[in-house]
């Protein structure tokens, strides 16, 4: 009786041994990842690896890949064999599974035609032989977006305005101006907005006050990846119009002023050479284009209406105009 008791107590350790030696063996294999944070561009591909660790073959275990929710199923090898079928929509066609060295427990899945959406966490796991074992990792998307346009507005009373856009860039950009001196230029606003791909389009702007800016560079950067464009507008001074503003208006005011002398030296218009008589002018030829209407004896008093309407077209003549030139011309030199 003895020696029954004492073989079946022997044949318990041994099971308890194995048992404790399995389970130890199995808790030493893991799925490790090389790199634990990925940044894959829009439009290219992106590679997902994990192995076993120690190196054992997974050539007939079941890998799989899926989000880090474990919403959706990316992609899914089981006993030497790709499955199809399983996997989420919007992920088939646009994987490859890499297994060249998957007898050494390394693994590949590349993903292709990566977009915006697939930012996020995603995990593989390796299951079977005794093995039971998942890691996860993080996939950024950068999109490095379109060179900056820079449109010079005409200028206003508040001085010289600029706008600079970009579009096509991921995540959020950051955007700013510096001058010649390489300081920064504050700008009156800044606007971001997305697009259907969710691309960042950003619009900022500038006034400029001082004819001393000179260059200008734009400068925006991609905060992930660190990558920026840079647009460089050199600022002629004769963008900056205050000091013509003024010059242009004192000159438009001495013409009007002139004008307006001669005709309210007179007292009125006639259908005669000129004037009337008591400028001292006699009648004569009728004028085929006269500025102001007659009234029924052949003479004009001005109103305060027809008087701003010879201010209007005296600064129309100043601004240039080849049309209203002419006309002025004429009418001055019949004036005179």
């Amino acid at each position: 009786m003895m020696k029954l008791k004492s073989s079946s107590f022997s044949g318990s350790c041994v099971s308890f041994l194995l048992l404790q030696v399995m389970t130890s063996t199995s808790e030493n294999w893991t799925v490790t990842i090389p790199t634990r944070h990925l940044v894959a561009t829009v439009g290219g591909h992106a590679e997902l690896s994990c192995q076993l660790s120690p190196p054992r073959s997974a050539e007939h275990m079941e890998v799989r890949w899926f989000r880090g929710d474990n919403s959706k199923l990316i992609h899914l090898y089981r006993d030497g064999h790709e499955v199809n079928g399983e996997a989420a929509p919007e992920y088939v066609n646009r994987t490859e599974f890499v297994k060249e060295a998957i007898r050494e427990g390394k693994v590949t899945l590349r993903l292709r035609n990566i977009s915006v959406s697939d930012a996020g966490s995603y995990q593989c796991s390796f299951k079977g032989s005794g093995i039971n074992d998942v890691a996860s990792m993080n996939l950024s998307i950068a999109a490095l977006g379109l060179e900056t346009q820079i449109h010079v507005q005409a200028p206003g009373t508040k001085g010289l305005m600029v706008d600079c856009n970009s579009g096509g860039w991921f995540p959020k950009p950051q955007m700013e101006c510096r001058d010649s001196r390489g300081e920064r230029l504050p700008h009156s606003s800044k606007s971001y907005s997305q697009d259907g791909a969710r691309l960042f389009h950003v619009k900022m702007t500038l006034v400029l006050r001082n004819q001393s800016w000179g260059n200008m560079t734009c400068y925006i950067r991609n905060p992930l990846t660190g990558e920026e464009k840079r647009t460089n507008i050199i600022l002629a001074g004769d963008l900056f119009y205050p000091d013509h503003i003024w010059m242009i208006f004192s000159v438009s005011l001495l013409f009007v002023i002139l004008f307006l002398t001669i005709v309210l030296s007179c007292q009125c218009f006639t259908k005669g050479y000129n004037c009337c008589k008591k400028c001292g002018v006699i009648k004569g030829i009728s004028l085929n284009v006269m500025l102001f209407p007659y009234d029924c004896h052949g003479c004009l008093r001005p109103s305060v209406i027809q008087l701003l309407t010879c201010l209007f077209w005296t600064a129309y003549y100043i601004s240039g105009v080849p049309e209203t030139s002419l006309y002025f011309r004429s009418f001055v030199s019949l004036v005179q």
